[in-house]
């Protein structure tokens, strides 16, 4: 018994505990940025004696366990010791989402870290409607879920990809044989003798025969199990009405679903069936996507951030969001100047490097991201998701750090490169930043949103523009603001309709 209590007391002091109650088990970073954490996160309970060498072996052990997932997430970690404490560094890339973490005291997925934008906004979803969906989040079905889900994620960016899903399954759907049970003219299969005799003839319906047979179908309880999801998720777009076009578009989408399903009673798949499906023999990735949308729909799953409720791991790459961004903004400036627009997200753009020998090549074809061309003129924009603006707009060249230029000069011998695949008598070759709304509205007060360079050979003339494009703009001032944008490339381009 005196053995008993004394491993209870030394229990009760032990570190090794979860988080406390109340505490968020979710760490919190920017894109791009560098978090510092103490080790004592992990730490809890009466201060053992070695206090620092339990925080660092846990943060050690904690690094270790999550080191894929991390890197997945373009997350590098490290453990900082500088004499007086240890600190778990946190380096975020250009990715933004929200990931489990395994704890290093239970090896379950108590903790989370949410990758926020460094340039805020209201909210994620207002900005992919209004780019017209061109990017959404990936949510990751391999990971566990996370303690917490996000407020700032309307549940119909969820729902987006679940139409989208359910949409490409129904296109993809499954078809088998199924025993069917009608009355035919003609024979099929094996005929219902009894009952034909007794109901039939009887009543002078010979040529009503009661068959058993097989038909090729698609798979009904599969079909069932759509038609109660698109209810459910009609539902949902249903209280979201006032949220904007985009919600309504969706629920348009919804509608057409349905309509491809009304053949069918809609019914809630038990655990069982939803269990064979996934174990089934279905070997196609649309399938297995459909059927995790449905199960998300039917466990009222949210993508994870940092509400109340547990959410779905996702990631999406800023890089590509921010391109997506420009994209939106150059469609608009070729309706009012005209042109054709070539993206590279579609590989519209891209042109082939040719090596020889081939083997020996390094990089094999250039990608502008966006190229609008005109009859004498062709616009290459290129959008770079870095803090160069910001820094280029404050500070004088020389004042830059040595790496800061380096990137730069990539940056600028790259879009230099993306000029000579044209041949039209005037290149435009546009390098554009993201910066703040309030970064944005004070160059333009000052009148340096755009920085220009010229380089002639010949009759051919490039013209180097350096300009930003403003994120975390609220969804009613962002048309003003992208207009105006528009304006001022058009001007300071010399643009004519």
């Amino acid at each position: 018994m005196a053995k008993l209590k004394k491993r209870r007391k030394s229990y009760s002091r032990s570190p090794l505990l979860s988080y406390k109650p109340g505490e968020s088990p979710c760490l919190e970073i920017t894109d791009s940025s560098i978090l510092r954490i103490s080790s004592e996160f992990f730490l809890k309970g009466d201060r053992p004696r070695d206090y620092w060498s339990q925080a660092g072996r846990l943060g050690k052990q904690f690094i270790t366990q999550n080191r894929g997932i991390l890197n997945d997430f373009g997350i590098s970690a490290s453990i900082d010791y500088d004499g007086n404490s240890v600190d778990l560094v946190l380096k975020s890339s250009n990715y933004v989402g929200a990931l489990p973490l395994l704890s290093p005291t239970s090896g379950q997925p108590d903790y989370g870290l949410i990758i926020k934008p460094r340039f805020e906004w209201l909210g994620i979803g207002p900005m992919l409607a209004q780019m017209g969906w061109r990017i959404i989040p990936n949510p990751i079905k391999e990971l566990p879920l996370l303690p917490r889900s996000d407020r700032k994620i309307p549940s119909w960016v969820l729902s987006m990809i679940i139409l989208a899903r359910i949409q490409r399954l129904l296109d993809h759907l499954e078809r088998r044989f199924e025993y069917s049970e009608s009355d035919l003219s003609a024979p099929r299969g094996s005929v219902n003798w009894t009952s034909y005799v007794t109901s039939r003839m009887s009543t002078a319906q010979f040529l009503k025969v009661p068959c058993r047979y097989p038909d090729l179908r698609d798979d009904q309880e599969l079909k069932s199990a759509i038609h109660f999801t698109l209810l459910k998720q009609l539902s949902s777009l249903e209280s979201q009405r006032n949220s904007g076009v985009f919600v309504l578009q969706l629920i348009s989408l919804c509608h057409s679903l349905l309509e491809q399903v009304r053949s069918v009673v809609p019914k809630r798949p038990s655990p069982m069936l939803m269990q064979s499906w996934s174990h089934g023999p279905f070997k196609r990735e649309i399938f297995h996507n459909g059927l995790q949308a449905m199960e998300w729909t039917i466990e009222d799953r949210g993508l994870a951030g940092l509400g109340d409720l547990q959410g779905l791991p996702w990631i999406m790459s800023m890089e590509e969001f921010f391109e997506a961004w420009l994209e939106t903004i150059t469609e608009r400036l070729a309706v009012q100047i005209g042109g054709r627009i070539r993206t590279g997200r579609k590989r519209e753009t891209i042109a082939p490097i040719s090596w020889e020998p081939s083997y020996l090549g390094s990089q094999k074809y250039l990608l502008p991201d966006l190229v609008l061309e005109r009859e004498n003129e062709t616009i290459i924009l290129d959008a770079k998701y870095k803090g160069h603006w910001e820094e280029l707009s404050v500070n004088h060249w020389d004042k830059l750090d040595d790496y800061l230029k380096e990137r730069h000069r990539e940056d600028l011998l790259q879009i230099l490169a993306y000029s000579t695949l044209y041949s039209t008598k005037r290149i435009v070759s546009c390098l554009v930043y993201p910066c703040s709304q309030q970064t944005w509205e004070s160059l333009k007060r000052r009148d340096r949103l755009y920085h220009r360079a010229s380089l002639s050979s010949g009759s051919r003339r490039v013209d180097v523009i350096l300009t930003a494009a403003p994120m975390g703009v609220k969804i009613e001032e962002s048309s003003t603001i992208i207009g105006e944008d528009i304006t001022g490339w058009r001007n300071f381009l010399n643009i004519s309709k």
